[in-house]
């Protein structure tokens, strides 16, 4: 049978996440995409995100706009980062139900959950204990927009999903030395120091914190399961008070093995020090993936090719600039 025709629209489509997600959409010809460049949409202002909607009528959004970055960023700029994704977040999900939109697909992030949290963690670990402190402002506004879907559901039967991803990495990263996560971090910085010929990489913290990646394709294809599966199944496998879902690879990695790997893609000759006086957050973080295996969907992409398919687009799109 043919797609139904939908008119959908992508808030941070510039991104990792939503420019992989606009990659996938673009594919089904039915669908017809809206865009806004922040020089036509300012989402920290409420008075232009309800213009927007009202003006531009849709049936479904994806919210993959936020303001992102490491522990080196969330540390420095923790007021940046609470009041800018919960501006952001507010702004759209209450345009959209005045609007009567009726379909959402909200992007959080798996540092919502405890620092101490029973691993893998599930999603009912939510609010059960405090919070890692070096991300707490960001987490916090990751789960106000949680609620705020849920809340929408609950007092108004809206249809507003929201999906909770593992460390992401893939094309379209921020590939900046400090300010960004890990593997692009890494890549930069190994990728610096083969060009430079300069004999050591320092890596903050121990190396032995271990973490969960998860490849943006296959982020954005699992975004998009989430967001086409039918309702009453959805309805039948979450609380109205408990609605997100993980999603992962179901693997974890120490950092010290991924540091090695990435060096290894790179083709690094030098040294690698652990810089133990800078802080490794929170030791483990590993999502459970039960419920969304459940659902129907499992990732595809290993770590090691995703690697080396994330090295060659930065080689192809950014080497030659080393103040990324």
């Amino acid at each position: 049978m043919p797609s139904i025709s939908k008119k959908i629209f992508i808030a941070g489509h510039n991104g990792m996440v939503g420019s992989t997600i606009l990659r996938f959409l673009s594919d089904d010809s039915s669908n017809e995409i809206m865009l806004a460049d922040r020089n036509e949409l300012d989402l920290l202002d409420q008075r232009s995100v309800n213009n927007f909607f009202k003006l531009h009528k849709f049936d479904e959004m994806y919210i993959a706009a936020a303001k992102v970055g490491g522990i080196y960023a969330n540390s420095t700029f923790p007021a940046d980062f609470i009041y800018e994704n919960l501006m952001i977040q507010c702004n759209l999900i209450s345009a959209a139900h005045i609007n009567d939109i009726n379909k959402i697909l909200f992007l959080g992030s798996s540092c919502i959950y405890p620092k101490l949290a029973k691993q893998p963690m599930a999603e009912d670990c939510l609010l059960s204990s405090e919070l890692e402190p070096t991300n707490e402002p960001y987490a916090i506004a990751k789960i106000a927009g949680i609620k705020l879907c849920e809340s929408f559901n609950r007092q108004y039967q809206r249809d507003y999903r929201s999906v909770m991803p593992t460390n992401l990495y893939g094309p379209n990263d921020n590939f900046h030395p400090k300010n960004s996560h890990v593997i692009p971090g890494l890549i930069r910085r190994f990728h610096d120091a083969k060009q430079s010929s300069s004999n050591n990489v320092e890596v903050w913290g121990t190396g032995l914190p271990r973490r969960e990646f998860l490849h943006v394709d296959d982020m954005a294809k699992g975004s998009i399961f989430i967001m086409n599966l039918n309702k009453e199944i959805l309805d039948k496998n979450i609380s109205p008070n408990q609605s997100h879902i993980n999603i992962g690879s179901g693997d974890e990695i120490s950092i010290d093995r991924l540091v090695k790997t990435i060096k290894d893609v790179v083709q690094y000759n030098g040294e690698i020090s652990f810089n133990s006086d800078m802080p490794d957050g929170t030791m483990r973080k590993f999502l459970s993936v039960d419920l969304i295996k459940k659902l129907g969907w499992s990732h595809s992409i290993n770590l090691r090719d995703g690697l080396l398919s994330t090295y060659k687009w930065f080689i192809e799109n950014h080497s030659n600039s080393r103040s990324q």
